[in-house]
């Protein structure tokens, strides 16, 4: 695929009372659009999210890791399937990886900087000099390093990218060569309407202490809930080329689709148990470019008196409206539009959706659709 194609995915889900992603002080974030304070979810939180879903969703072998310990899980890799010894198995890797002259960390073993690669590429490096193996561990660590040193390391992490790399990128300031350019951007999650933060006051009772009345111990979490609306763009064909592969491509767009809508991060979560599914997710296909629909939501939505609707359902309204008006005035008519959504048939809220985004579809219907046009776009390309 030559030619740019995008997927945006705008998603409305209602969290309840919940401090997901703290800031400094351990309040839930925050964020000032409009003119009013709004709950704020970062992107890096809801991508880290995102990348869990495919740890569990994805075979092991197949799977990414970021880590400051690449020299650590070559080493074990190596140990697992020549059983060298972890001591001779540390060695050869850090040999191996001598001539990308990655900078150290602080602790021994460790890299100054979050590495991300896939575990399918470590076994590939293994590849490049697992014959000689047996000869290597007799070998004094000069001698070592100078029989690894043409061991084309940079190039096997450069390619077979594990969808996670291939999706989210990877940036190695002092090694540009091993730079990937991420598919996906993903925005910070916004409430539609402004917010206030609350504050907890809890207390844990001792069960031992049958002596003393009281708590036996007492704390405050800053918690809120929000309607928020969540937005991330995909790259098809930057996917494509980090993939090399056209069916894994289509496949990856459903996975990423399934991933950041089922998804959900976890701080706090047994204190708050807010795991909740969105009321609204909206796809849309584009030639032109990303756009995301926040400016729906920069007059903050607002109940009053006598409304029958609610936060989610207004906001619903309000983001319809804001793709047709931006489709109508910019001409930017998408490849392809799909939604599925939980409001009541009837509503208001599902009219709206069904004019801007069409029928309403059940989820799993709603990833074969993408998936279809997708593969149609390219044919037809």
């Amino acid at each position: 695929m030559t030619s740019r194609l995008y997927v945006d995915v705008h998603v409305l889900q209602t969290v309840p009372p919940a401090n997901i992603n703290r800031d400094d002080n351990g309040d839930p974030k925050e964020a000032y659009f409009g003119g009013v304070r709004r709950s704020r979810v970062s992107s890096q939180a809801w991508k880290r999210a995102t990348r869990k879903y495919f740890a569990e969703h994805n075979p092991t072998g197949s799977g990414a890791v970021r880590t400051k310990q690449i020299a650590s899980q070559l080493a074990k890799r190596l140990d697992d399937r020549h059983r060298i010894g972890m001591e001779q198995a540390q060695r050869l890797a850090n040999a191996v990886l001598q001539p990308l002259k990655i900078k150290p960390g602080r602790k021994a073993g460790e890299t100054a900087y979050l590495l991300f690669f896939g575990y399918e590429q470590l076994d590939a490096i293994i590849d490049l000099f697992a014959e000689q193996i047996p000869e290597l561990v007799e070998l004094d660590d000069d001698t070592l390093a100078e029989r690894l040193k043409d061991v084309d390391v940079q190039g096997r992490l450069n390619q077979g990218h594990p969808l996670d790399v291939a999706l989210f990128g990877r940036m190695v300031a002092d090694i540009p060569a091993l730079n990937v350019d991420a598919a996906t951007q993903v925005a910070h999650a916004l409430s539609t309407h402004s917010v206030e933060l609350e504050m907890d006051y809890y207390t844990a009772v001792d069960d031992e202490n049958e002596q003393n009345t009281g708590a036996g111990m007492i704390g405050t979490i800053g918690f809120n809930s929000a309607t928020l609306y969540r937005y991330a763009t995909l790259g098809v064909h930057q996917l494509e080329k980090n993939l090399g592969d056209a069916e894994a491509t289509d496949d990856g767009a459903r996975l990423f689709l399934d991933a950041f809508c089922r998804s959900m991060p976890t701080g706090h979560i047994n204190s708050y148990a807010h795991r909740t599914r969105p009321s609204l997710v909206a796809v849309i296909v584009r030639a032109d470019q990303p756009v995301n629909l926040v400016s729906a939501f920069e007059k903050p939505v607002a109940l009053r008196d006598g409304d029958t609707e609610g936060i989610a359902e207004k906001s619903a309204c309000r983001l319809a409206a804001e793709h047709e008006l931006a489709v109508r005035q910019w001409g930017d008519e998408p490849v392809f539009a799909g939604a599925c959504h939980t409001f009541a048939p009837d509503s208001r809220a599902a009219r709206s959706v069904e004019q801007a985004f069409g029928p309403n579809h059940t989820f799993g219907d709603l990833l074969d659709q993408l998936h279809r046009a997708l593969r149609a776009q390219r044919e037809n390309a």
